[in-house]
């Protein structure tokens, strides 16, 4: 119900009678919006996939020099929000950046069009080069996994390695990668900073505009209304495009695939491309972000950022707490409970991280006022000069947009580390005559405590990290990590926003660490 309520505020929202601003949008303006949604999501898909199958395919078949290191290292670029990236490359690239001055001083005649991007092919860029490794993680855990008999009987059928790679390694793939892509294409729908920041007009922007520029909440709650009709239309796309093709194993023998050794141009080659990738993606962002941060740390580093980094770690722990919570009990009732309804709980607690931040603002300000309204008398009789306000202007309505939001992060991984470690050890206990309580705090907790980690650490970071929900629903005079970083980043003190942006990498960096290092090593 948490997930269900908002967006049925959305839809009854739709059945009022449209207003002048509305008629306006839907004249003029609405015609962009999609326009512009549909071009970033196409193109920075169809680049993430080319990009993402290309390293993934690289590094599982072949060994190069640093192989090991690129393994990992492809990844980082997730610890680099959207937003932080679109702000460091539009200063770089800008007349006063690196790049710029570096060319004149060489005497090199630089051509301004060239170096500008603020614009839709600089969004694309960003979202391609930041959000690639969603792709590149799922695919190659994926080729992984898959038996060396596949490659080496298409090779002794005469196939060459490009023939393998278009006939055999994507057509099995082809789940994992569009697996990858629906979660770039989620994330592109979400991102606000980075298209306000660029001047890009799509449904997220409009959304923003439209609730705050104009204060209407009924236009946007129709623009929010259009943007989940777009996710579902994408959604199922998605159960089409993987089909029903299933691929499974012959045999209980399963041989790793085998690395083959490149030399020379090709090992080079190789070498170039994960380089130039990750360069692109995690190292030159990163160490442009450190030399600005070492120019304005004194100054942005004060009280008032210890305060900043005090309420942004304590509403993403109380957020983490409460999703790991409600993920053990559905996760743990739908494990024990093999039915429709069990089914059911688990597709709609995964169903809110498909939903773009800004459409879950949408509809959690119309259920918080409307509980305000209701519940005036009480705040009335418990204090005369009590705001009817309550509830919309505290902190409860944006963790609650949260949970919404998030729970699924935390689902997921419960989820599988319940799938993994099976039923037996639980039946087994019940036989010995523990109950279903005893049992899963004395046996099933224990067993899945490296997920329920990794989960809450993860949860933890996408709070931290976003942008449009907490833009949105944030009490007057609240900041986080990711709204500072916004807002000085929009008043163009680029130099500021890095101190911010480095603790916020840092902090993801760390996340990245614990999910595949530590999380492994407690599930296993």
């Amino acid at each position: 119900m948490l997930i269900i309520i908002p967006n049925i505020e959305i839809f009854l929202n739709v059945f009022k009678s449209p207003n002048e601003n509305w008629v306006h949008i839907k004249q003029y303006l609405l015609r962009g919006y999609i326009l512009n949604s549909f071009r970033l999501i196409f193109i920075s898909g169809l680049l993430t996939v080319i990009i993402g199958i290309g390293l993934s395919w690289i590094i599982c078949i072949y060994d190069f020099p640093m192989r090991n290191f690129f393994k990992w290292a492809l990844v980082l670029p997730l610890s680099i929000p959207p937003y932080i990236a679109a702000y460091t490359y539009s200063n770089m690239l800008g007349y006063t950046g690196f790049i710029q001055i570096t060319l004149r001083k060489l005497n090199i005649s630089v051509n301004q069009n060239f170096f500008d991007i603020m614009s839709v092919n600089g969004a694309i860029f960003i979202f391609t080069v930041f959000l690639y490794p969603y792709v590149y993680m799922i695919t190659k855990s994926f080729l992984e996994k898959q038996s060396s008999a596949l490659i080496e009987n298409a090779r002794v059928l005469g196939r060459n390695s490009l023939e393998i790679f278009l006939y055999v390694v994507l057509p099995i793939s082809r789940s994992a990668i569009i697996g990858g892509v629906s979660i770039v294409i989620l994330e592109i729908l979400n991102d606000y900073g980075v298209v306000n920041y660029f001047g890009v007009q799509t449904f997220s922007t409009a959304i923003f505009k439209t609730w705050f520029g104009m204060g209407d909440i009924d236009s946007a709650s129709r623009l929010a209304f259009m943007l989940i009709a777009v996710v579902i239309i994408l959604l199922m796309s998605e159960k089409l495009l993987r089909g029903r093709k299933k691929y499974s194993f012959t045999t209980t023998k399963i041989k790793p695939i085998s690395k083959i050794k490149l030399k020379g141009i090709k090992a080079f080659g190789a070498f170039i491309f994960c380089f130039t990738t990750f360069s692109l993606g995690f190292l030159i962002p990163v160490i442009q972000i450190l030399k600005w941060s070492l120019l304005t740390y004194k100054k942005v580093l004060n009280a008032e950022f210890i305060h900043l980094i005090i309420s942004s770690l304590g509403t993403a722990l109380i957020t983490a707490s409460f999703i790991i919570i409600f993920a053990l009990i559905v996760a743990n009732y739908c494990r024990l409970n093999d039915s429709i309804i069990s089914k059911v709980y688990s597709k709609i607690t995964i169903l809110g991280y498909s939903i773009p931040g800004a459409v879950i603002a949408i509809g959690v300000i119309g259920i918080f006022v409307t509980l305000d309204r209701r519940l005036g008398w009480l705040y009335k009789i418990s204090s005369s000069n009590s705001s009817s306000l309550v509830l919309t202007t505290s902190i409860t309505m944006l963790i609650f947009a949260y949970i919404i939001r998030f729970l699924a992060v935390g689902y997921n991984s419960i989820e599988s580390a319940f799938e993994k470690v099976g039923n037996r050890f639980s039946e087994a206990s019940r036989t010995l005559g523990y109950g279903i309580t005893k049992t899963f705090f004395k046996v099933d907790l224990p067993m899945i405590k490296g997920a329920v980690f990794s989960g809450f650490f993860l949860v933890l970071i996408e709070v931290l990290k976003e942008l449009p929900l907490t833009f949105l629903l944030r009490p007057f005079n609240f900041n986080t990590l990711a709204t500072k970083t916004y807002e000085y980043a929009n008043d163009e003190m680029i130099h500021e926003a890095s101190s911010v942006s480095i603790l916020i990498i840092i902090i993801s960096l760390i996340a990245i660490y614990f999910f595949y290092k530590i999380g492994d090593k407690e599930i296993d």
